[in-house]
């Protein structure tokens, strides 16, 4: 079973002692910050970081008909893996 937001912050409030009310409080303000700075790359350590990143246009193809169509240059966010996080979890 997945770990749930509820089911982080609880296990934090816990393991910090700290009321659950504080965790979730922090959890929104990381999002927050992370939301507005995730155009000058917001880093989280240890965890990874939001990158604004610009995609070319290109040509796509509609799967149904198989159409081609032009798909237009567009901002994306994406979010890059540590390469600590990715060592912890997969480990060589």
């Amino acid at each position: 079973m997945a770990m749930t937001k509820s089911h982080v912050q609880s296990a934090l409030a816990v393991r910090l002692g700290i009321p659950k009310k504080q965790v979730v409080q922090c959890f929104e303000e990381l999002a927050t910050l992370a939301y507005r700075e995730a155009k000058n790359t917001c880093v989280v350590p240890g965890i990874g970081k939001l990158v604004l990143v610009q995609r070319a246009a290109r040509v796509g193809r509609n799967p149904r008909t198989g159409v081609q169509m032009q798909i237009a240059a567009r901002q994306v966010v994406k979010f890059r893996v540590a390469k600590l996080a990715r060592e912890a979890i997969l480990p060589r």
